[in-house]
């Protein structure tokens, strides 16, 4: 059994504030990409839902996942993004198959 953990994080902008919470998002990747124990990091759009972003992680394990969730760069996020979201998802998910 794997220890590998799966993140999935769905990202609702409010409409008026989609360009902002997309360029934070963006600032994300890079960053985040280099990160120990980051296997992949994905932004995606939703193609009918533009206001929609949904990010698709895979993580060698929860602590060092954790350890992502704790960086200056989330807390940064976070900060330029207050108030810019209307909601936010996060699902923690193991591969059974």
């Amino acid at each position: 059994m794997s220890n590998q953990l799966t993140i999935v994080a769905r990202i609702l902008a409010k409409e008026e504030h989609r360009d902002l919470v997309k360029r934070e998002l963006l600032k994300l990747i890079d960053i985040t990409r280099a990160e120990k124990g980051c296997i992949n990091y994905d932004l995606h759009q939703d193609n009918e839902n533009e206001n929609l972003f949904l990010f698709y992680e895979n993580w060698e394990n929860r602590d060092l996942w954790q350890t992502h969730m704790n960086n200056t760069h989330l807390a940064e996020y976070m900060k330029a993004t207050d108030g810019a979201v209307e909601t936010f998802t996060l699902n923690e998910m193991t591969i059974i198959g």
